[in-house]
């Protein structure tokens, strides 16, 4: 069984790095679990559905991720889901790191990647360490 890392920074804020079809299966799932789709989930899916497009926009502006718009109300009322988004291609491969916001619970990730197939492995960064 292969493994995957998910990753939490100090701010809390979740990251995993996925196939684009996975990350899309994913997040469909932390929607479906959170049962909640704010306007965050839906520009995350028209970013990775249009890959070549937005990797393009991606490089020609410098920036290492695209941040998905979100609405002032789900920011306030903490419906956020994904934070940023940053697309990878690695040879012929695409893949995908999603961010998720701080507010996404972990445990609901990490479900949702054994659903996937995957072994979990979490990776906290502190101030100065690795935990």
């Amino acid at each position: 069984m292969a493994v995957k890392t998910v990753e939490i920074d100090m701010g809390k804020y979740k990251s995993v790095e996925l196939s684009v079809e996975e990350a899309e299966r994913l997040v469909k799932y932390v929607v479906d679990r959170l049962g909640m789709e704010p306007n965050d989930v839906n520009e995350f899916f028209r970013i990775v559905r249009n890959f070549d497009a937005f990797y393009d926009v991606m490089r020609k502006k410098f920036k290492d991720y695209l941040v998905p718009q979100k609405s002032m109300n789900d920011m306030i009322l903490g419906r956020v889901i994904v934070d940023k988004v940053k697309l990878i291609k690695e040879g012929g491969k695409k893949k995908v790191i999603v961010v998720f916001d701080k507010r996404v619970p972990e445990d609901i990730i990490i479900e949702g990647l054994k659903e996937l197939g995957y072994e979990v492995e979490v990776k906290r960064y502190k101030l100065f360490a690795v935990e």
